[in-house]
């Protein structure tokens, strides 16, 4: 079997790093804006995180195409590094608006983050896309250890609980800005200039179309539910670290599958990949509307973060197939922003839902898009090749 290049082992380190900075934001932001602001603005800080991702995507893509991927890649991590770094400031001082701010400067790193799956797709020798993808996102299951253990051992450390912890995750985004600066990217990885097809063309390709509502919708239903639970668990009269727990293992379940799903792709096929997650996120729906146990919202999000896995490396994977080396800066571009556009919707969504609606409706009405995400995979699985 062909070995991957180096280069796709430094982009899983980098995921690896962005993802700890994720894994750790995702289960503090909500408290930290729920005590500073209350529970109705708990989520506003994350959604500023994901919308600034989403308007800064394109013009990453366009930096890109102009000074090279690596330095933007390394630029997105010292954007991170001083974001996280005025979190701490603003915790440690009580600044909610602060707090808010610097959710948008992670954000910046977010952004340039949701790229490394495409340069490892871009550096892997020819049929390994879907390998190298999977491989950069295994450095998933690193953050989802050292995310939860860097709070446990830094939240009540400094003058308010986690001010240590964002100082801690401010020196993890400075070495993903090494790491970007060490990565040998070949002048062929970097987005090409030459022909591309009209607009109308990409428009009559139902691959591309159901690759980017694939990844949207699945990527926008998995983080309404993972948003959702620390706060419905909350209401349910669990403690921050039961919280903690059930993410920590929904961030393993979101990424460990991809030591396979990259080989699933070569075998069964994107849709086929894409079919079996959207399955799994049915059942994980189905768990949780059977109870608010511990145990319901454990096997719930990992179930969750598995059939997440299945759809993002599927989609991405298909993603890659529909585009020719010139289009492959705007049209990764465009999947993103309609990608982070669906999540920021559904993180700024969350805290009022389950205050309003409780977390059994959330579920209810997350089964609708579901099946349809499922059934539009289904029939591109069984559809006759063009």
């Amino acid at each position: 079997m062909t070995t991957l290049p180096p280069t796709v082992w430094l982009l899983a380190l980098s995921q690896a790093l962005a993802m700890t900075v994720v894994s750790l934001t995702l289960s503090a932001s909500a408290w930290v804006g729920s005590k500073l602001a209350g529970p109705d603005w708990a989520t506003l800080p994350l959604a500023a995180q994901y919308l600034a991702t989403l308007l800064l995507l394109s013009p990453v893509a366009w930096a890109m195409t102009r000074l090279g991927r690596r330095p933007v890649l390394a630029a997105g991590a010292l954007l991170g590094m001083l974001g996280l770094a005025l979190a701490a400031l603003a915790i440690a001082r009580q600044q909610f608006a602060w707090f808010v701010a610097a959710s948008g400067l992670v954000g910046a790193f977010n952004a340039v983050a949701q790229y490394y799956r495409f340069v490892a797709a871009d550096v892997a020798p020819p049929g390994q896309h879907g390998r190298a993808i999977a491989a950069t996102l295994t450095g998933g299951v690193l953050a989802a250890w050292l995310g939860p253990a860097l709070a446990s051992h830094t939240r009540l450390l400094g003058p308010q609980p986690f001010t240590v912890s964002f100082v801690w995750l401010a020196v993890l985004a400075g070495l993903a800005a090494l790491c970007a600066l060490v990565m040998r990217i070949p002048p062929g990885a970097l987005p090409a200039s030459g022909a591309r097809r009209p607009w109308r063309t990409h428009a009559r390709n139902p691959r591309l179309w159901l690759a980017v509502l694939a990844a949207s919708s699945g990527y926008a239903l998995m983080n309404l539910l993972m948003t959702a639970t620390p706060l419905a668990m909350r209401c349910a009269q669990f403690d921050f670290a039961a919280a903690a727990t059930v993410i920590q293992w929904h961030i393993v379940a979101m990424f460990a599958p991809s030591l396979l799903s990259g080989r699933l792709v070569q075998r069964l096929g994107a849709p086929g990949v894409m079919l079996g997650g959207a399955v799994l996120m049915l059942a994980s729906v189905g768990i949780s509307l059977r109870g608010e146990t511990f145990g319901h919202f454990q096997w719930a999000l990992a179930l969750l973060g598995v059939g997440w896995n299945g759809v993002y490396v599927g989609a991405s994977s298909l993603l890659t197939e529909c585009c020719w080396p010139a289009e492959k800066a705007w049209i990764q571009a465009g999947n993103d922003s309609m990608v982070f556009l669906g999540v920021t919707l559904m993180t700024a969504a969350a805290a009022p839902a389950v205050n309003a609606w409780g977390w059994m409706t959330l579920n209810q009405l997350a089964l609708a898009p579901l099946l349809l995400l499922a059934g539009a995979c289904g029939w591109l699985y069984w559809r006759p090749p063009a």
